[in-house]
């Protein structure tokens, strides 16, 4: 009896396992490393969509999207081009020698999935997501909406949620072409740039998985980084790339990136301010080196209202005119501190203002409201474009707390 037990166990676990039944062989793959999406021609589009217009004339005419098409261009990794140790183009990583490591692929369509199955035309292995690292979109698709390739990228499995997703100022296909100096391959370098751009404090680490967190919230908007291709194939950070609901609706100056940074409480400090130091005429650098913020969110007279506390630390680097200044004291370094509050509180709130014409809450002080007073949210909020308009007229008010910790200064 106990035999019988055990083998209907054992089979009955053996109907439970599902097995790999969606394996693909890595030589089956064509791994894609990065895509670029922008807003197409529709004349172009009318000539190489799947769907084209010799269909749609038919008596059993296909009905396609009217008025927005895009265009993806992909970069796809060659393989045994790409390199697998630092600056090699041989060796005992396996990597081959000449040629380009990357494939640069384009394709067109009505939309993000039609493009790609336009392209899968042309290549003969499986496009494979799993290792797709950087997505960039024109700000011209981005003014447009993103909630097709939100949605597209979301209901795709393969797509890491540690991808990023950037804004480009120029269109989003140059940046498959570029050819940057450090890095064989150009996805690799967009990757490294906004890594190290984490590293150093220029950006808080906020992947694609951030954006959709943020663009599903109720009292809070997305925010994305901005980039800019300089001369030489350099790619630069240009800013905050902001958006309303599913929309891009401006973008901010390089430096108010780190006034977002303050404000949210991100710890890594990396941007620089000059400071006047007491009876000169000379300046010095402050950097900052760490932050951290505390947000209190309240209901006044009515109305949403928030009080945000910025701590800051850092050090002064460097002066204008070495030996000059004079930053011998303690009193010395408690007035540049006390300068550096009364500007920097000014500056936040400026850029909260800003933010509120735009009726953009990148802070998520909605989401604040929304936790600390939910009978208010409940009874006059509740839905996300309600949070927008009352986010625009909300009372805030920004402390700021210096502590400078080292002076960069050799002693009189």
């Amino acid at each position: 009896m106990r035999t019988l037990v055990t083998a209907i166990l054992s089979v009955s676990a053996l109907l439970l396992l599902t097995g790999c039944w969606d394996r693909l062989e890595i030589e089956e793959r064509a791994v894609v490393l990065s895509i670029a999406i922008d807003a197409a021609d529709p004349e172009v589009v009318e000539k190489e969509s799947m769907v084209n217009s010799k269909n749609r004339k038919s008596e059993h005419s296909i009905p396609v999207p009217e008025g927005k098409t895009v265009r993806v261009t992909a970069q796809i990794a060659v393989p045994g081009r790409i390199p697998l140790g630092p600056g090699g183009s041989s060796g005992s990583g396996g990597s081959s020698g000449g040629g380009n490591p990357v494939w640069v692929l384009e394709s067109y369509g009505y939309t993000i999935d039609e493009a790609l199955q336009s392209m899968q035309q042309e290549v003969a292995d499986r496009m494979f997501f799993g290792h797709l690292r950087v997505i960039v979109m024109s700000e011209e698709y981005a003014r447009r909406g993103t909630g097709n390739l939100s949605d597209y990228l979301r209901r795709n499995p393969e797509v890491r949620r540690l991808a990023w997703l950037v804004v480009s100022k120029e269109e989003a296909a140059q940046y498959m072409r570029t050819a940057p100096q450090l890095e064989r391959v150009p996805a690799l370098y967009l990757l490294s740039t906004m890594d190290h751009a984490v590293q150093m404090g220029k950006y808080p680490m906020e992947p694609i998985g951030s954006f959709w967190i943020k663009m599903s919230s109720l009292g809070q908007e997305a925010n994305l980084p901005y980039l800019e291709l300089q001369e030489k194939n350099n790619v630069r950070l240009s800013g905050l790339a902001y958006f309303k609901g599913e929309k891009l609706v401006g973008v901010t100056q390089p430096l108010e990136v780190g006034l977002f940074m303050g404000l949210s409480g991100s710890e890594q400090g990396g941007y620089s301010s000059y400071v006047r130091i007491p009876d000169s005429e000379e300046t010095a650098m402050f950097r900052v080196s760490n932050r951290r913020s505390k947000t209190r969110a309240y209901i006044k007279n009515g109305r949403p209202a928030v009080e945000v506390t910025v701590f800051l630390e850092g050090n002064l680097t460097e002066a204008s005119d070495q030996g000059k200044g004079n930053l011998n004291t303690q009193e010395d370094l408690q007035k540049i501190g006390k300068d550096l509050s009364d500007r920097f509180s000014d500056r936040y709130v400026t850029f909260i203002r800003y933010m509120q014409k735009k009726e953009s809450d990148i802070f998520g002080y909605g989401e604040y409201i929304r936790a600390h007073e939910p009978a208010y949210w409940n009874r006059h909020i509740r839905t996300k474009a309600r949070w927008q308009s009352a986010f625009k007229d909300m009372d805030v008010k920004v402390n700021v707390t210096f502590d400078i910790r080292r002076v960069g200064q050799k002693a009189q």
